[in-house]
């Protein structure tokens, strides 16, 4: 196994509390989790609809990195489509230094219809296209002096972007995805895949298309880091081991767990209390 196995927990941001958001970060830095997480939505999703209250990905991304130490944090996964490419660039080259070079970059094509409709942001029929710009300009503002880019969706003349990030080339690149096309983004850009569902049954088959996209753009599957994220319920530590394990032999070594219910600060506690075990599924996979 080339990469370790690393854990964290994600609060969305969505049904809850600044106080409760803020525990979470504190036990996950705290706590000794590798990465803490939250999302990027303007209206809230799933069932109950999207009048609830949510926060904003970015700022509380802001928040952590003062409010954290030594954790890692990052979103899984910012929209493309609800920033400008040069505005996130600057957004996460601020969060990157604020944090002292903690900040783990996420993002993906963005796809909740009803945030586009209510709020009249373009770009979702072209979400794939678009992201494929953004990924190569935000590359280039982190790394070069100037960029000039001409593409179908955006261009930028003779741009400047200082400063850089504090992580050298950039901060790793966590790109969500699912079907060819993203893979193909996935393949070219990306340091992580975050494997979209958390459903353990569709890991091999989607890791066999990213290997197929990697073949064609001439990179090996191996220096891209699997990523998932999944519920527990906080009852039977047994099954939370069992279900890490198997991801593990699956090749998933970011490990995520998505703190879902109405106590989410007790179920973080609880994944604190059992990350010891977990930390074991890593030397045991090595022997």
């Amino acid at each position: 196994m080339t990469h370790p196995l690393r854990f964290g927990i994600k609060l969305s941001g969505q049904d809850t509390t600044i106080e409760a958001l803020r525990a979470v970060w504190g036990i996950a830095d705290e706590g000794g989790f590798d990465h803490v997480w939250d999302f990027d939505h303007l209206a809230s999703i799933g069932d109950g609809g999207p009048g609830r209250v949510i926060y904003e990905g970015w700022t509380l991304q802001a928040a952590m990195a003062e409010a954290t130490k030594r954790v890692r944090f990052g979103c899984l996964v910012t929209g493309n489509t609800y920033r400008h490419p040069v505005l996130l660039a600057k957004m996460a080259v601020t969060v990157d230094h604020l944090s002292g070079g903690r900040l783990e970059f996420g993002v993906g094509a963005a796809w909740a219809e009803i945030e586009h409709m209510m709020y009249g942001i373009e770009g979702l029929d072209h979400r794939v296209g678009r992201l494929s710009e953004s990924l190569q300009m935000i590359k280039s503002l982190w790394t070069q002096e100037r960029t000039n880019f001409e593409g179908r969706y955006y261009k930028l003349t003779d741009a400047i972007a200082n400063p850089k990030p504090i992580q050298k080339p950039h901060p790793p690149i966590w790109i969500g995805a699912s079907g060819p096309t993203t893979l193909k983004l996935v393949a070219r850009h990306a340091d992580v895949w975050n494997i979209a569902g958390g459903e353990p049954d569709k890991v091999e088959e989607l890791t066999a298309m990213l290997e197929e996209a990697c073949g064609a753009v001439g990179r090996h599957p191996s220096e891209i880091r699997r990523s998932i994220q999944f519920g527990w319920d906080g009852k039977d530590r047994g099954e939370l081991l069992d279900l890490c394990g198997r991801f593990l032999e699956m090749g998933v070594t970011e490990q995520v767990i998505y703190l879902r219910g109405s106590e989410p600060v007790a179920l973080a506690r609880k994944v604190a209390e059992a990350l010891p075990d977990l930390r074991k599924l890593d030397r045991v996979a090595r022997q």
